[in-house]
């Protein structure tokens, strides 16, 4: 009986260690909150998931997808995610209406976005916007098209002079019905979209932010101010932004596997093979080859561009504390 009790009390001494080892060793958890609905816009992401590079990194990350109703720094402000996807646009002004939110890192080095415009309608320059109706997207998306038409002079409540400004949906249906003589798209979404509706790219005038100037910086990562405090937590942070830019290496390289990965992840089942691997191929133009790291002239572009909006600008003063290297130096 005595030497029974003493197997069972080694037993459990031994279950007791490895379950303490257990614990001891088990992944850093880490929410990252996306912009928009899975998509190859966050290829990136989801490939470090699938190909185990969170894993290398002792990570256990959870990837919420967006939506119409997901405003990232409303869901980082609320604790619903430790890192956030998000145009710096976006990110700057909710940073001045007291979201402390910090850029750390810029997987995007590019903009990909545009003004589409049914060639018809005679628009051939930004000179043409004047008297038209412009679709435009809103919830945090409105800014770099308001930071530009300041910049051209034209004001955005009609008239003449100045540009109707159309609510748009996430869609392109504006365009298709011809209820807006231009509308926002994405390089690698929107615009593919017009085009499989049955309207051919020769009927299609486009305008580039990046092309015009006024391009600002998109999908960023962005943290809380107090999570810079935590060294253990600046050294998460710089792990997985290593494994996301692994992830988007990988992604460059593979851009079909990447897609499919995307459309695995995809619980809605609302994406198609053909459009997720263009989609794929043209976020790879925007990320080109980028290491992470937020190149500080295209910032101070981007700031300028926000800051310049007349009587009503984007921001109203130069940021403060809104980008920090202290985790990509840690990579």
């Amino acid at each position: 009986m005595a030497m029974k009790a003493l197997k069972s009390l080694a037993l459990a001494s031994v279950l007791g260690v490895s379950l303490a080892s257990g614990a001891a060793n088990a992944a850093d958890e880490l929410t990252l909150q996306l912009k928009w609905v899975t998509q190859g816009q966050f290829a990136g992401y989801y490939v470090a998931k699938d190909k185990g590079f969170y894993e290398e990194e002792d990570l256990d990350v959870t990837i919420k997808p967006g939506g119409p109703d997901i405003a990232p720094p409303q869901v980082i402000a609320g604790g619903g995610a430790d890192v956030i996807v998000d145009w710096m646009p976006s990110a700057l002004a909710s940073r001045e209406k007291g979201v402390p939110l910090v850029n750390i890192a810029q997987p995007f080095k590019k903009s990909g976005m545009m003004l589409t415009c049914l060639k018809e309608t005679g628009i051939t320059s930004p000179e043409d916007f004047k008297g038209r109706t412009l679709g435009v997207w809103f919830f945090g998306n409105e800014y770099p098209f308001l930071s530009w038409m300041s910049q051209l002079g034209i004001p955005t409540d009609g008239g003449e002079e100045g540009v109707t400004v159309l609510k748009q949906g996430f869609n392109v249906d504006p365009l298709l019905q011809k209820q807006a003589d231009c509308i926002s798209t994405m390089t690698y979404n929107e615009y593919w979209q017009v085009i499989d509706a049955g309207i051919p790219a020769e009927d299609l005038i486009v305008f580039k932010y990046e092309d015009q100037g006024v391009a600002t910086l998109e999908d960023g990562l962005y943290v809380l101010e107090s999570s810079l405090d935590d060294p253990a937590m600046v050294d998460k942070l710089a792990r997985f932004v290593k494994a996301s830019m692994k992830g988007w290496a990988y992604s460059a390289e593979h851009p079909e596997e990447a897609a499919e990965i995307v459309l695995e992840n995809d619980a809605t089942g609302a994406q198609t093979e053909k459009h997720q691997i263009r989609m794929v191929g043209e976020i790879n133009k925007l990320v080109d080859g980028s290491d992470g790291k937020l190149d500080m002239s295209a910032y101070e572009r981007t700031v300028k561009s926000l800051l310049s909006g007349g009587s009503d600008p984007v921001i109203t003063k130069e940021p403060e504390g809104a980008t920090t290297t202290v985790v990509t130096d840690k990579m």
